[in-house]
């Protein structure tokens, strides 16, 4: 189908622009990119006067949870959940029960994929068989189906030995690696970042230097390696003086921080509500601060959600027990908005960027993060004036476990278009299966 966006503010940070456009779609692609383009051929159009039109968001970091967990999650409910939160694209982590560690669980993903989702879904797969540390996986066989990524996300790989290796592995192949970077010696089973409010609570902590270590150590390993090194959600300002020292002196490495890293602090847990529970944990206000500092100096690349859906079961229980992590894919957008852009801290450009062309550069998706003429149709409509409250009854995905329910925002994603279909209108989603 065609389609013809209309009078929108066209942000695109790849070609530079800023400037109100309009955008014919056509065959899956964009087809022109031009002021006033007639409608010739019968184009639906869409009116985005007053909205920003952007290339469609990218989220690098998000748990589906199926297969095994399906209580919690499936490709098809995190995918809705996805396009109400404006995302177009995510990738989909391999702690599932069995972890995606070989072609065959990685086709079997490919095939619930193809069937299910309403959004782009592209599969990272584990580094080590069943995320254990001990054994190399089946990169190459999932490289080969497809897997765009690996990583142990939840996990870290603890043996130096095996980590420059697994790297060695990702160039050879091509692949990112994205690491989990967190010292389980050192972190042991702290529940809450280390510091006044954990003795406070009475909670065991974790401290800082549990991350940021291994961020120094995955860093050195990557320079030997020549290879390609995502850290997944960094939280601490140790962490990202490692991060920018790295890109100084050349490393080839980016890095992704979560919206409740930049939004949250560890005064939160003072409620013991466990869904200010998060590993890596919520950090000093002093942390959150670098955080900011870092997304709009360009020393952070992605903003990602770090989508932990978990039952209720597993959360309405004691602190020190409860799961880690929290949903984000519905409010990454409105807390960035809301809480970067609307305080000035970061342009729209710079938003853009995080969301979309930063993580499309990192994962080599050439023909996403940019409105170029050619490229993917994907496309995410923003109206910066909308505004709304994140309910519970609202929530897309089959958990509910976010501590930002009954939050009022002002800023939302009213449309997107996946491989030039129309997936969601104002909240109403479209399958084109």
């Amino acid at each position: 189908m065609k389609y013809l966006i209309k009078d929108g503010r066209l942000i695109d940070p790849a070609n530079k622009v800023d400037v109100v456009l309009d955008i014919l779609i056509s065959g899956g692609k964009i087809e022109k990119i031009a002021k006033d383009i007639k409608n010739k051929n019968g184009a639906k159009i869409i009116d985005a006067k007053g909205k920003i039109i952007a290339p469609g968001l990218i989220d690098m970091h998000v748990h589906l949870r199926e297969p095994g967990r399906e209580d919690k999650e499936t490709v098809e409910t995190g995918t809705r959940a996805a396009l109400c939160g404006g995302v177009a694209s995510i990738c989909a982590m391999p702690n599932t029960e069995p972890s995606i560690d070989t072609r065959i669980k990685a086709q079997s993903l490919n095939e619930i994929i193809k069937k299910t989702a309403v959004t782009n879904v592209f599969i990272v797969g584990a580094i080590t068989k069943g995320r254990d540390g001990k054994e190399l996986a089946d990169i190459e066989g999932m490289e080969e189906e497809g897997v765009i990524a690996i990583s142990d996300d939840g996990n870290c790989v603890q043996d130096i030995a095996l980590m420059f290796e697994a790297l060695k592995t990702a160039k050879n192949k091509g692949l990112v690696l994205i690491s989990h970077c967190e010292d389980t010696k050192v972190s042991g089973k702290g529940v809450i970042n280390e510091g006044v409010i954990a003795t406070r609570l009475g909670l065991k902590p974790m401290p800082k230097k549990a991350e940021f270590e291994i961020v120094k150590r995955d860093i050195d390993l990557a320079k030997k390696s020549g290879a390609k090194l995502h850290i997944a959600h960094i939280s601490c300002k140790e962490s990202i003086e490692y991060l920018k020292k790295a890109k100084k002196e050349g490393v080839d490495v980016s890095a992704e921080v979560t919206p409740h890293h930049f939004v949250l602090s560890d005064e939160c847990c003072l409620t013991y509500d466990t869904n200010t529970k998060m590993n890596p944990p919520l950090r000093s206000k002093e942390d959150v601060a670098s955080i900011k500092a870092a997304l709009a100096d360009g020393t952070i690349d992605v903003i990602a959600s770090d989508h932990a859906p978990h039952g209720k079961h597993e959360k309405e229980i004691p602190f020190d027990n409860a799961a880690f992590g929290i949903i984000g894919l519905e409010t990454s957008l409105a807390l960035a908005i809301a809480n970067l852009v609307q305080t000035k801290v970061l342009s729209w450009g710079r938003l853009v960027e995080l969301m979309s062309l930063g993580p499309a550069r990192i994962l080599g998706l050439n023909k996403k993060g940019a409105l170029s003429e050619g490229n993917d149709a994907d496309i995410t409509i923003i109206d910066p004036e909308k505004e709304w409250i994140y309910t519970e009854s609202s929530i897309q995905s089959k958990s509910k476990n976010s501590p930002f329910i009954n939050w009022k925002f002002k800023g939302k994603a009213v449309s997107v278009i996946t491989g030039g279909e129309l997936v969601m209108e104002d909240g109403k989603i479209y399958s084109h299966k």
